[in-house]
């Protein structure tokens, strides 16, 4: 099995493990004399199920990113590392450059005035450079993942 094919039965995992939790909440409480529409205990243990086979996947996707080297010699882990970061700062700029637009909500000229404390046209620079080092980053991943046996 291909890496890229175990992350796509992870995010299957995932969203079925959703539904399990929807569904198993949806069934918990009936109203006297009435019968759920699923068995919980059937829900439950196809959770479980769900989980181990989760469990197994992401230890073996794990083993192979931190044995499996890239091209040009780093290994995959560090790549994930880098490419978090990137979408960490990313978001940083993003948050900070949105909490310095405010809405101007002045009556007159006597009222409270906000300004800025950054240059939000450099961190917008610096966030589009970011989103470029990502997009590379995750296009190197990719191709990776469709080369990594597991």
């Amino acid at each position: 099995m291909k890496l890229a094919e175990a992350l796509l039965l992870r995010a299957d995992l995932k969203k079925k493990l959703a539904s399990l939790r929807e569904r198993i909440t949806r069934s918990v409480l009936v109203q006297e004399g009435e019968t759920p529409k699923e068995s919980v205990e059937d829900l439950f243990a196809q959770s479980h199920s769900a989980l181990q086979e989760q469990a197994e996947l992401i230890r073996r996707i794990n083993a192979a990113n931190q044995t499996s080297r890239l091209p040009d010699g780093r290994l995959l882990a560090d790549v994930l590392v880098e490419r978090d970061t990137l979408v960490a700062r990313h978001a940083l700029l993003s948050a900070a450059i949105a909490a310095a637009h405010k809405d101007v909500d002045r009556y007159s000229q006597r009222e409270i005035k906000w300004v800025a404390q950054i240059d939000v046209a450099a961190l917008q620079k610096q966030m589009d450079d970011l989103a470029v080092k990502i997009r590379d980053i995750n296009i190197v991943i990719q191709a990776a993942n469709w080369h990594i046996d597991m």
